[in-house]
């Protein structure tokens, strides 16, 4: 008995000290890639202007990008919210019904969370999914792919308006099409997969309703004017919250991504200005240039930077576009893509684990990222195409 203790006393001394080796050597790996990058940065624009130039283009973008982007989610969370008192979410919700089951094989009460998701974010679907009434319509391979369905709908009004915002009205429609595809692949993919690891899962039911949860709430009687004016304040404070929630994406994801886009001053020179860099990912992309302009029609490297930034967040993607618009590097096809691309990925690799988390199934996470993937791809060359057939019929 008293062996047995000492083994297990030494096999959990043994499994702390391995703990702690993991731990540490995960910050040295961390410290190395942190001062590899500012190392190779100051080496190649000095020290001072390195540090300037971060500076300056974060302030730039919080100014200029962040505020509007801020403005954006204020106005279209009002609408939102405006709607949905008012019924214009439920009168969609019915038009939009008849679709779920041929394009997405879901149940019609899934068309409820991608117009919720396309008026604000992400995480509606999974606020709408906590509902028992609401989950009770699913099988659980249904519900699971919640998770890609409303994530291809995320900051769709917002990504929308701020395109319409610089001009251009018909390539974000065309956007919002091929995200739709994109959504459609994403989402039956994610119920293949599931299927084929959870069998079981193609008839349970996602939950099952108590009488409790059959009760309705009836909400004391207002005056018109008073919920137009609810609606309006409290959608515009559910924008100012996104608008907040998306600024530390757009400052630190798009300051490195600009860092890594941009090249030095017209005279070749590094004075740390705002929007200097090293130019890495345009390298990059001229690389493999012929991939993304077959794929995406994109006609300059620097370009890529939108996609690659769009996977962690939505709102520091669309930090990027003023600057590729001044820099005269966007076309029609490119902002048609973008809205298809950053619709439906939005973000999803900083979101997808939490919210499949919070509905319990962080085990499919890596299923569901790859299937967001593919459809993202998928929606961005459908929306290329589309583009291409636009242009030459009008």
């Amino acid at each position: 008995m008293k062996m047995r203790r000492m083994h297990m006393s030494l096999t959990k001394r043994y499994f702390r000290t391995l703990k702690r080796a993991r731990h540490r050597l995960s910050g040295v790996i961390c410290l190395s890639i942190v001062v590899a990058l500012f190392a190779g940065l100051a080496i190649k624009m000095g020290a001072a202007n390195m540090l300037n130039t971060v500076m300056h283009t974060a302030h730039d973008l919080l100014l200029n990008t962040c505020f509007f982007l801020m403005a954006v989610c204020v106005v279209t969370g009002a609408i939102g919210r405006l709607f949905v008192e008012f019924g214009v979410v439920e009168l969609l919700e019915k038009a939009l019904r008849p679709l779920m089951k041929p394009l997405f094989n879901l149940p019609g009460m899934a068309s409820l969370g991608a117009v919720l998701t396309f008026l604000s974010d992400n995480p509606a679907i999974i606020t709408l999914s906590q509902d028992k009434r609401f989950a009770s319509h699913f099988k659980k391979y249904q519900f699971i792919s919640l998770t890609n369905f409303g994530t291809a709908f995320g900051m769709g009004l917002i990504v929308i308006i701020f395109m319409m915002g610089y001009g251009f009205f018909k390539e974000p429609l065309i956007g919002l099409v091929g995200a739709i595809f994109g959504c459609m692949v994403s989402t039956r993919l994610m119920q293949y997969f599931v299927k084929k690891t959870h069998p079981e899962y193609a008839e349970e039911p996602a939950c099952e309703l108590t009488e409790a949860d059959l009760q309705v709430e009836h909400e004391e009687y207002k005056s018109l004017f008073l919920r137009v004016l609810n609606s309006l304040l409290d959608g515009g404070r559910t924008g100012v919250d996104v608008g907040l929630a998306i600024i530390p994406g757009v400052i630190i994801i798009s300051s490195l991504v600009m860092i890594l886009t941009f090249s030095a001053s017209a005279d070749g020179t590094y004075t740390g200005a705002a929007y200097e860099g090293v130019a890495v990912l345009p390298w990059l992309g001229e690389k493999v240039g012929f991939i993304f302009q077959w794929l995406f029609g994109f006609n300059d490297p620097h370009l890529i930077g939108f996609p690659i930034t769009a996977l962690g967040a939505v709102g520091a993607a669309l930090g990027l576009v003023p600057k590729f618009i001044q820099e005269g590097w966007v076309d029609g096809n490119a902002i048609a893509v973008f809205t298809a691309i950053g619709m439906c990925w939005s973000g999803y690799l900083s979101t997808h684990t939490a919210m499949l988390d919070s509905m319990h199934y962080r085990e499919l996470t890596s299923r569901a990222i790859l299937s967001h993937t593919i459809g993202g791809l998928f929606a961005a060359i459908v929306a290329r195409w589309l583009y291409v057939l636009v242009v030459m019929v009008l």
